[in-house]
């Protein structure tokens, strides 16, 4: 049986680590409201904190929902300003632990990994795919509502078998049981959950890689894709991991799980990749433009600063320059100029 760590509880609730865990969660925020009212007296909030953790007391707020349209509909769950700092303690100590253990080709809500490093990735894959094989074909599978279908027991036994601290475990323990919602599902907007959520698809990534010995795979998160040069072998695993992380994890694959050849493009972490070139997905670029011209028209009836459509318009130029866009880019860019006085922000 591996050996766990230990002796971690005095890494977390230490002064030090709560201190920086407040400095990231503030990150971004230090002009919101909440921040601000905490800042004001952040050593005696911290202080406080730090004496809930020694006599093991700390309980968990109420999160806050809300939800988000883009790219998909979803619900967000974010913990209080005070539990994001719990959070965050405990994640600097944990998340070294399990980084060593993932396997390289997962990418979401890892350091030095996102959707640009996964396209490339999956970019030089395919390029090696079709020098060895020609003909290349694409598995591409994802979780029906993977985060709330995680099986809350079964991810404790998965983190049991990394941390061997009794202290830690029921301070994740209390975290992960938060929501009450009967032993299933984590909340999008916790920084552990991101971390818990990789942990418990790690067991798919080393089956698929380790076991079944398929080199050419990657995740972002619930979303995976892999290669090989025969397509009804692909659909048969398709066929084996849908009962597979159901017996498993408990997890049902979406029923827009398929295979198809990769010359069509692979619709991975945002992009559509080839050999050759990478572009744009399709949807994002239609949200993009709706959006835009929202804005603008939020502009034109007073709802919308000139600065919030800048503001968009460079998060959507920051996403289309890692890829062949500027065709894309260039004509909705026109299209938002046409529209009767534009801010002159484009």
């Amino acid at each position: 049986m591996p050996r766990t760590a230990k002796h971690l509880w005095e890494h977390v609730i230490s002064w030090e680590n709560l201190v920086e865990a407040y400095h990231e969660t503030r990150k971004g925020k230090r002009y919101k409201p909440e921040v601000m009212r905490f800042h004001r007296r952040w050593e005696e909030e911290i202080l406080n904190i730090h004496n809930h953790l020694v006599w093991e007391s700390w309980q968990p707020k109420p999160f806050t929902a809300f939800t988000v349209f883009e790219p998909k509909v979803r619900l967000i769950e974010a913990p209080a300003l005070t539990d994001r700092i719990v959070h965050h303690a405990l994640h600097r100590v944990v998340e070294p632990l399990f980084e060593r253990r993932f396997i390289h080709h997962s990418y979401a809500c890892r350091k030095g990994k996102g959707t640009h490093a996964a396209t490339t990735a999956v970019q030089g894959m395919l390029r090696r795919a079709q020098a060895k094989w020609g003909r290349v074909y694409v598995l591409q599978g994802d979780i029906a509502r993977y985060f709330p279908s995680i099986d809350q027991h079964r991810l404790i036994r998965q983190l049991e078998r990394v941390i061997g601290d009794r202290r830690v475990l029921e301070l994740w323990k209390r975290i992960i049981f938060a929501q009450g919602a009967d032993g299933v599902g984590l909340p999008i907007g916790a920084l552990t959950s991101q971390l818990a959520a990789n942990v418990y698809l790690d067991v798919l990534d080393h089956y698929v890689t380790d076991d079944l010995g398929f080199g050419f795979y990657a995740r972002y998160m619930d979303d995976w894709v892999i290669m090989g040069p025969d397509k009804a072998q692909l659909w048969r695993l398709l066929e084996h991991l849908t009962l597979w992380l159901d017996d498993e994890l408990g997890l049902v694959i979406n029923p827009k799980s398929t295979v198809y050849p990769a010359a069509q493009g692979i619709d991975f972490a945002g992009y559509r990749t080839w050999t050759t070139h990478v572009l744009p997905r399709k949807r994002n670029v239609t949200a993009a433009r709706r959006r835009m011209l929202g804005l603008v028209n939020g502009y034109h009836a007073g709802r919308v600063t000139a600065e919030e459509i800048a503001a968009s318009w460079a998060s959507f130029a920051g996403y289309t320059k890692h890829c062949q866009a500027a065709r894309t880019r260039a004509a909705i860019a026109e299209e938002i100029r046409q529209a009767a006085e534009a801010p002159p922000i484009l």
